[in-house]
């Protein structure tokens, strides 16, 4: 049984990797829409991030991926945690 519990979570874990490289670029974007608007001061290292449509454009596209891994990961992370909690006892 346990062998059983030691693959599901080795799964498990795997699924979660994959979603959060997945997800990666989307705090990328998070974080070059935040700089772009809070940083920036029309002096940004790269010219786009001065246009505030693109800025938005960034924020609104990684938040979306965000919400995604959000979404993904979540129940992940219970069945981990449901296995985990079933080898304890």
């Amino acid at each position: 049984m346990h062998s059983n519990n030691e693959q599901q979570l080795k799964a498990i874990k795997s699924k979660i990797l994959q979603v959060q490289l997945f997800s990666a670029p989307g705090a990328i974007l998070l974080g070059l829409g935040l700089y772009g608007i809070f940083g920036a001061n029309g002096n940004a290292f790269h010219p786009s991030l001065n246009d505030m449509r693109v800025v938005y454009s960034l924020i609104a596209a990684g938040v979306t991926i965000e919400i995604w891994q959000f979404l993904q990961l979540l129940p992940l992370l219970k069945q981990q945690a449901k296995i985990i909690n079933e080898n304890k006892s």
